[in-house]
């Protein structure tokens, strides 16, 4: 089975199972447009052009889940030694992970520097009519708040866009997004800047 098919066979396994594109989406880590393609596969329609990221074999370790939490850590720390920044809470006041696959993060970082954590969850995840995004209400709240905000794949940078401009609407200010893996090789995200570990670029 090619690796095409693979993922075919994940995306409709996962819709089988009741989740939402959106979800299937942040699942693997692809497009929208990349999760409507495997799901329908319309006639005479090349597949996008997209790069699937598997971090499974860190992701479901805890340890290594806590290295790579970690290293965002020390990356931004590293960036921002030369303001005279010593710990995360010298600019921040919580961490805002993204469901599902920045949560894990956003709670091992929270934890390592003493700061609040709040959890985002997008509108794609919604069922209702019409979706909006939503803070989980047993996290922190984030009015007043200077926030990072934690995902692990850039993919079109959509999301990251609505949960930044949700916090803004609800009094808080984004300091910076960290992602484990950039797919867009963007700098920023409506004047925030991102800082991801690694940068996906694509040949040809």
């Amino acid at each position: 089975m090619s690796a095409l098919e693979e993922l075919i066979t994940k995306a409709k396994a996962l819709q089988a199972e009741g989740h939402t594109p959106g979800q299937i989406s942040d699942e693997l880590g692809l497009s929208m447009e990349t999760v409507t393609w495997l799901l329908t596969q319309p006639k005479g329609m090349e597949a996008p052009k997209d790069v699937h990221i598997d971090w499974t074999a860190v992701g479901s370790h805890g340890t290594l889940l806590d290295d790579m939490a970690m290293m965002m850590l020390k990356r931004f720390l590293y960036l921002a030694e030369g303001g005279g920044v010593r710990s995360a809470g010298d600019l921040l006041d919580t961490v805002v992970g993204i469901v599902p696959s920045g949560v894990p993060l956003a709670t091992l970082i929270a934890a390592e520097e003493g700061l609040k954590l709040a959890v985002y969850l997008p509108a794609k995840h919604s069922r209702s009519e019409t979706p909006t995004g939503s803070l989980a209400g047993t996290f922190s709240t984030i009015t007043g708040q200077r926030c990072i905000v934690i995902d692990d794949v850039v993919t079109t940078g959509t999301t990251l866009s609505e949960t930044l401009q949700f916090l803004r609407r609800h009094g808080a200010t984004p300091v910076a997004v960290w992602s484990l893996f950039d797919k867009r090789g963007v700098r920023e995200v409506d004047g925030v800047p991102v800082h991801s570990l690694f940068a996906i670029s694509r040949l040809g």
